[in-house]
């Protein structure tokens, strides 16, 4: 894998990152034990009590929006953070505890947001997926099929949802 291009070497401007309160400190040591990524810190600021899915949106909107070229989200478990993040049209987070993990989660389900537990990880580890997930590439191929089908099953998630719930707030009319 000589001169491809990774994540860490294709950074377009930056690396989206967010967390809740209980992430807050990794959130804060990952953008220290790092600083060669040009981190866009979507906050919190603190450690006062927030709400992870409003902090996941972020992410995952800049993620989807192409604004960030991919996003980590730092929680008590990353669980939460994950299913939020996933609710956004073209995202695939991963909740990751090892490095193992995380080059599979780029390598064959090209995860563009990686979830972590501040309450599960020590920071050093963290810090060691966060650079196994970046040093990995995508690696298409049959995994490009299964990555496409997602996408497809997205899709059809969305026309449904469209169609059978048309007084829904977010329900978009469709064009005819």
């Amino acid at each position: 894998m000589s001169g491809e291009k990774t994540l860490a070497t294709s950074l377009a401007s930056s690396l989206a990152i967010a967390s809740d309160h209980a992430g807050f400190p990794l959130k804060e040591y990952l953008k220290h034990a790092l600083p060669d990524i040009d981190w866009k810190d979507l906050g919190p600021t603190g450690t006062d009590r927030v709400d992870y899915p409003d902090f996941a949106k972020k992410v995952a909107e800049a993620v989807a929006a192409g604004k960030a070229p991919a996003g980590v989200l730092v929680c008590g478990t990353g669980v939460g953070m994950s299913i939020t993040a996933n609710k956004i049209k073209g995202v695939r987070a991963a909740v990751v505890e090892s490095e193992c993990a995380a080059r599979l989660s780029r390598r064959h389900n090209d995860a563009n947001v990686l979830c972590l537990g501040a309450r599960i990880l020590a920071p050093e580890y963290a810090k060691e997926i966060v650079e196994a997930w970046l040093a990995s590439e995508f690696e298409g191929g049959r995994h490009a099929e299964r990555v496409q089908k997602i996408r497809e099953l997205e899709a059809s998630a969305h026309e449904t949802h469209d169609t059978k719930f048309p007084n829904h707030p977010h329900h978009k009319p469709s064009k005819s």
